[in-house]
């Protein structure tokens, strides 16, 4: 069936800005390119005003009876821990009637209080992932991708995600030309290669005592050297076993593991801030060559290096 009905639902504690990414991509007339219009509808319960996150209010003439037939029914992030009633309910009567439903960023939770989380793979912002897969145990939250289409049930990590998923639906439903010429008018890319992981900034894990912390520190001044098991265990005098033992009880990982994310961190910041060569920035983060950070950097974050560069240099600067 061909989109045509798109309806995104409101309620309070919507949040304006995924509410804007809905009426951006299905909302407007772009017709005078020759693009698809949709017939769209902004919907809320009664038609009393409707408090957003920020504070201000939305109104429409439109209910949630709209979404009943339509082709896409659409929820914006929002608070998270009360969903109403009628939302879940609308959500899954819409769906059984033959819609797919689509969550922005938080707006995962108002799908899954509708029941149609339940054994699909699903994401949202990484930021709610671990409370979303802990509200619906049932359901598979991949918490690094941008966007998850597991059949009719859409979902998508925080703010801009939302936009490539509507992009996305665009590109499935008509053609990467269609979904190209919307991401021109909006100005924005047509597809982003990675996921949430580049976007994360991971902290160092707090350490415990035994002097881990004092270790810890100073691995983090000598990223650039060779680090074993063995010579860590041996600088607070601690057998390998038994270090490798309080580390994983200090950080939730090991040794090596925690050791590479914190050279990726490393070559993360290096990338955003300097101008330093890619080999270069190899050698100081302890990776020794280009090669193996572009495994390790891809590994992490789901982008290369150079990319991972382009979208956040803070000096314009290009490997």
């Amino acid at each position: 069936m061909p989109l045509k009905k798109v309806v995104t639902l409101i309620f309070p504690g919507v949040h304006p800005f995924e509410f804007g990414v809905a009426c951006e991509a299905f909302g407007i007339d772009r017709s005078d390119q020759g693009l698809p219009v949709y017939d769209f509808y902004v919907a809320s319960e009664t038609p009393e005003p409707v408090p957003s996150h920020n504070d201000f209010t939305l109104t429409t003439e439109h209910r949630f009876a709209e979404a009943l037939d339509a082709d896409l029914v659409i929820v914006s992030a929002s608070d998270t821990d009360e969903i109403p009633t009628a939302v879940s309910q609308t959500l899954a009567q819409a769906y059984d009637n033959g819609a797919t439903v689509m969550g922005l960023c938080s707006g995962a939770f108002a799908i899954g209080e509708a029941g149609l989380l339940d054994g699909r793979r699903c994401t949202t912002h990484w930021r709610h992932s671990a409370r979303l897969a802990a509200r619906f145990p049932l359901a598979d939250v991949d918490p690094n991708v941008l966007y998850v289409c597991d059949g009719r049930v859409l979902t998508s990590a925080g703010t801009a995600a939302g936009l490539d998923l509507c992009l996305h639906v665009m590109r499935t439903e008509h053609g990467a030309e269609v979904a190209n010429a919307v991401a021109r008018r909006m100005v924005v890319p047509a597809h982003r290669d990675g996921g949430q992981a580049q976007y994360i900034d991971l902290p160092v894990p707090e350490s415990a005592s035994d002097g881990l912390a004092g270790l810890m520190d100073e691995l983090l001044s000598e990223l650039q050297a060779e680090h074993t098991v063995n010579t860590m265990a041996a600088r607070v005098n601690m057998s390998p076993r038994t270090f490798a033992r309080r580390f994983n009880e200090a950080t939730g990982t090991t040794p090596h593991a925690w050791l590479l994310r914190q050279r990726v961190q490393f070559a993360r910041r290096q990338l955003e801030s300097t101008h330093e060569p890619i080999e270069r920035i190899a050698q100081r983060s302890g990776f020794g060559t280009a090669a193996l950070l572009r495994h390790h950097f891809l590994r992490h974050t789901g982008v290369a290096p150079t990319a991972y560069r382009r979208s956040f240099s803070e000096v314009g600067a290009h490997a």
